[in-house]
């Protein structure tokens, strides 16, 4: 058994889940405790997640325990949008655009969840986000630029196409003087580099990471200190330290 087998079992057998998620968040700290919100999100209900979720940045700065409820909250309706609840998009959408780092980092976890069951709905719909704000095009591309929805080529083609779409949007807004928030590479390099390894066989021989140097999109709109300054190997760069 994995450790979020080891972790669903435990949720199963208590009835009051937030004191042991408060005491196993691994919060404050460098990495919250990943295992356990997939765990949440697995068992829980929507009723849960949505009470999750009204831990906001005034009742639950960044990197505090209350927190990694909020995470688990959206992490959550993910699972709940894989199953068909896709009225959920526009509660996922909003969450994109959170101050904490760790919950934005929870919306592409959720996305995945979603293109795991169903890739093209997903594709579909980070288009259209990828005509959004700043931190909405961020989240598609962290959500999209994961490997394992990489490997039927013609998903691989549709993702390079929607990063192209960002890359082109974000150097508009380089134009019109936006710097600070679409100042720095690294996400879209890291994705490329992930286009690249899960679609490089398969994608007409292209290389994603060739393709996207110097175009600018890491932490756009990050206005919170705590956001990690290496990355790890998660979603977007960040997840590793969720």
């Amino acid at each position: 058994m994995t450790k979020t087998d080891d972790y669903r079992s435990a949720l199963r057998t208590l009835a009051d889940w937030d004191s042991f998620l408060l005491r196993e968040s691994g919060l404050p700290g460098p990495r919250g405790n990943l295992e356990l919100a997939q765990a949440v999100a697995d068992e829980g209900d929507e009723a849960t997640f949505r009470r999750y979720l009204s831990y906001d940045t005034g009742k639950a700065p960044a990197n505090t325990p209350g927190e990694f409820l909020a995470f688990c909250g959206v992490v959550g309706l993910g699972r709940l949008l894989s199953e068909g609840k896709t009225e959920l998009l526009g509660t996922i959408c909003r969450c994109a655009s959170d101050p904490r780092w760790r919950m934005r980092e929870g919306v592409a976890m959720a996305l995945q969840r979603w293109g795991d069951k169903d890739m093209d709905a997903l594709l579909q719909a980070m288009a259209d986000w990828s005509r959004g704000n700043l931190l909405e095009k961020r989240a598609a591309a962290a959500a999209l630029c994961e490997p394992r929805l990489l490997r039927k080529p013609g998903h691989a083609r549709r993702v390079l196409q929607i990063l192209d779409d960002i890359t082109a949007s974000l150097r508009s807004a380089q134009e019109r003087g936006v710097h600070r928030l679409a100042a720095g590479s690294g996400l879209l390099l890291e994705c490329g580099r992930r286009c690249a390894a899960g679609g490089r066989q398969e994608v007409d021989g292209e290389v994603a990471s060739e393709r996207r140097q110097g175009h600018p999109l890491d932490h756009a709109g990050e206005p919170e200190e705590e956001s990690p300054g290496a990355h790890g190997r998660g979603v977007g760069g960040e997840v590793e330290h969720a």
